[in-house]
């Protein structure tokens, strides 16, 4: 009986403790998720071109 009391104390203390925030927050953090996603991307993207155009140029320089 006693731990019954002093669980259900636990819990009141618990939930009186718990902040409820909005769901706005998960969305802008979604949002950020997907910013970096696409940058992280598009600099790959941008190094593999690089890259490609590093080896043709010393393709190139080695044949002649």
């Amino acid at each position: 009986m006693r731990f019954s009391v002093s669980l259900s104390r636990k819990i009141k203390t618990f939930a009186t403790k718990m902040v409820i925030t909005g769901g706005s927050d998960e969305d802008r953090g979604q949002e950020r998720e997907s910013k970096e996603e696409s940058v992280l991307a598009m600099l790959g993207i941008i190094g593999t071109i690089l890259n490609l155009v590093v080896i043709i140029f010393v393709y190139i320089y080695t044949t002649l």
